[in-house]
């Protein structure tokens, strides 16, 4: 078990993550989704061990390995068990045969059993036909590959992953996920990724949890934006009207300032045209995408002016004839908009 204790961690004096706890279970796959700026960065940086926390403490098996009271310290024998690979990975110089057998061959492995390994996780991520290539020979889809594969050649318990497929087209990511779905069924490995793909996120992983502001939201992690909350006018209440793209969304809440908006996919009324309802935000736009991330249920993506996800049922679905390009109104109340 890898876990945060109690985290505080600052830069220049501002905290960029605050989290009470924070667990990758054994063999757990989890997903990390939120908006630039949320954390996801710091917290895989921290889990990696590569800094320690301003506040608390890293714990792996229960054990305090970096931070604390007493500011552990991980050694090289715990840095293996956990590996990060970040967003825009450094390849070394060299072919790809070359990076993917680095690891192995500084911890000594025999020559003959740094090729057997290098070929079968080539294999495995697809990398094989790029085994003699250099870096300035790849795309960066393929660079993120090989990084993901070298950083599994060494077999860590922990795999930590910073957008991992940000630069790769789709048929890339779907191998990608696949090869980690079979490292996983191959031996014990838990994964933390961080994606900007909420459906990859819902495809892939068995956990997606969701940062804002460095803190774990309390709502599923769609339909999350950064505003600035417009000053209290006088008469008016709770109730505000917040800019969201190129519409406005009206939320109950006494604050003001920098803050976080979460509308849960569930607290959206879906229908072909608007009808009679008390919500304060009714807006009419074009289906993008379904996808249906768990059984029963269907993910309603819509461009409304900006882009918002609403969970519906199979049969409303097909009720509701929604389809891809076809209209929509989307529906929900101020007082369903969560604020923090």
């Amino acid at each position: 078990m890898l876990e945060l204790v109690g985290v505080r961690h600052r830069y220049d004096g501002r905290v960029v993550l605050d989290l009470a706890r924070f667990e990758v279970p054994p063999g757990a796959l989890i997903a990390m989704v939120g908006p630039n700026g949320s954390g996801k960065s710091t917290l895989l940086r921290l889990l990696a061990l590569l800094e320690p926390p301003t506040e608390g403490e890293v714990r792996l098996d229960g054990r305090p390995v970096s931070g604390g009271p007493a500011r552990a310290r991980p050694d090289a024998a715990l840095r293996r068990r956990v590996t990060l690979v970040e967003q825009r990975p450094i390849l070394l110089r060299g072919t790809v045969r070359d990076n993917l057998g680095f690891g192995l061959r500084a911890r000594g492995m025999r020559r003959a059993d740094v090729n057997r390994v290098t070929e079968a996780v080539a294999a495995r991520f697809g990398v094989t036909p790029l085994l003699e290539r250099h870096r300035h020979e790849l795309s960066e889809g393929e660079v993120q590959r090989v990084a993901v594969a070298r950083a599994l050649a060494l077999e860590p318990e922990v795999l930590l992953l910073d957008e991992p497929v940000s630069s790769a087209d789709r048929a890339a990511a779907q191998t990608l996920y696949g090869a980690l779905a079979e490292e996983r069924r191959r031996r014990p490995l838990a994964i933390c990724l961080a994606s900007h793909q909420l459906e990859d996120a819902y495809r892939w992983a068995d956990d997606v949890r969701a940062l804002a502001d460095g803190k774990l939201s309390p709502v599923t992690p769609e339909n999350l934006f950064r505003v600035e909350l417009p000053a209290w006018v006088p008469g008016s209440g709770d109730l505000r009207h917040v800019r969201v793209g190129t519409v406005e969304i009206a939320v109950m809440t006494d604050k003001a300032g920098p803050a976080i908006l979460a509308v849960p996919p569930t607290d959206i009324f879906v229908s072909r045209e608007p009808l009679p309802s008390s919500a304060r935000n009714v807006f009419a736009g074009r289906v993008t995408r379904l996808s249906r991330q768990r059984p029963g249920a269907v993910h309603v993506t819509a461009d409304v002016g900006v882009e918002l996800v609403a969970m519906v049922t199979e049969e409303a679905a097909r009720d509701l004839q929604l389809a891809p390009g076809g209209p929509v109104v989307f529906a929900f109340k101020a007082s369903a908009v969560r604020v923090f």
